[in-house]
């Protein structure tokens, strides 16, 4: 898993609130556990016109112009912003998959849904809770100034807009230990890899035949 540390990128707002994991990455592209090429199925039927199905290009589809990544000014946006309950609905990780393939690294919004909030620090995405007020504001600022950008410090646990002002954010110190260094669940088991193949070593001398073919 790729770490993070800070991140300053353009801000997308995505203004609904209880966007769940169906209209993340519809239902049709869970047949793969690929963990990637999701990206370009984010959002599909809000993007586009048709109905995306897997292993379809989407270079010619009817896109929607008013869906909100489709608009030039919001272009290589890495930071989402959204309004309360982001990722209510099912658990799939194939959400956090499709966010991450887009390019987005950093989700604010008021409230997640508890599991997917769980699955975004596991995949290597900071979502970020802030409070309504916060967020109203910066729904407010996105819209007024073209290419608007945040910059996001997770070892300072902080949001700064560019005209300074700070918002602080709270994060558990086991996830932020794991994001700021790129530990997944398989990161976390290989850090204890030398106790690992102690225990295997000594397994194999007290009792071989468990390990015969």
């Amino acid at each position: 898993m790729e770490p993070f540390n800070s991140l300053t990128a353009r801000v997308a707002p995505l203004d609904r609130a209880n966007v769940d994991t169906d209209a993340i990455i519809p239902k049709q592209f869970l047949k793969s556990i690929r963990r990637t090429g999701f990206g370009p199925n984010l959002f599909d039927e809000w993007r586009y016109l048709d109905r995306g199905e897997p292993g379809q290009s989407c270079d010619h589809r009817p896109k929607n112009p008013e869906f909100v990544l489709n608009q030039p000014r919001f272009q290589d946006a890495r930071i989402l912003l959204a309004r309360e309950n982001f990722g209510c609905g099912s658990s799939r990780e194939h959400a956090p998959w499709a966010l991450l393939g887009y390019g987005f690294r950093v989700i604010i919004a008021p409230s997640f849904a508890d599991i997917f909030f769980n699955n975004c620090f596991k995949n290597g995405i900071l979502p970020v809770v802030l409070p309504a007020a916060a967020v109203e504001r910066l729904f407010a600022a996105v819209a007024e100034q073209e290419g608007y950008t945040l910059s996001v410090d997770l070892p300072a646990q902080t949001v700064t807009t560019p005209d300074g002002e700070v918002h602080a954010f709270a994060v558990d110190p086991f996830r932020k230990h794991c994001l700021v260094n790129g530990l997944d669940d398989i990161g976390l088991t290989l850090e204890h890899q030398t106790a690992i193949e102690a225990f295997e070593s000594q397994r194999r001398q007290s009792a071989p035949w468990v390990f015969l073919a």
